[in-house]
């Protein structure tokens, strides 16, 4: 998998790696993929760097935080030109873009459906308020949206 992204990045082939994806496209990039201080699990958010502002597909965004689910332990550092593109407080590295990929260590694809199902694995204390649920839906769908419109 590494070697088929970084093909792809070699190749100018548009990538949309989220948590998996993104430590896997890190990976590839020659970045090192670690694990993370404490588990992000459930709704939270990140904020945006200001190079997403002018990003293909964070541009899309309105204002600097963003809505986002998070499940995951691990985390990782940037492959060598890339470019940050969303961070937090727990963890640095959230999104980036490395020539015409992106790796998204949060999810954006989360829907009501999906929520329903994993909500029952979130632990203890941990949710997605329909208010969260909804803004991830709108946002994630604005830039999954533009990412599948992007034209190299």
């Amino acid at each position: 998998v590494r070697s088929l992204l970084d093909a792809a990045v070699d190749a100018g082939t548009p990538v949309l790696g989220i948590c998996l994806g993104a430590q896997l496209l890190a990976a590839a990039g020659g970045a090192a993929v670690y694990p993370g201080p404490k588990p992000e699990i459930g709704a939270g958010r990140v904020t945006l760097a200001d190079a997403a502002a002018d990003d293909p597909l964070f541009g899309v965004v309105q204002g600097r935080r963003l809505d986002v689910f998070h499940w995951h332990g691990d985390t990782f550092d940037l492959p060598a030109g890339a470019v940050r593109l969303a961070a937090n407080d727990r963890y640095a590295n959230q999104a980036f873009r490395l020539v015409h990929a992106w790796g998204l260590q949060f999810h954006i694809e989360l829907s009501a459906p999906d929520a329903a199902r994993v909500s029952a694995h979130l632990g203890e204390g941990r949710s997605v308020s329909a208010t969260a649920l909804a803004t991830i839906e709108q946002t994630g769908g604005a830039i999954i949206e533009a990412f599948l419109d992007f034209t190299p």
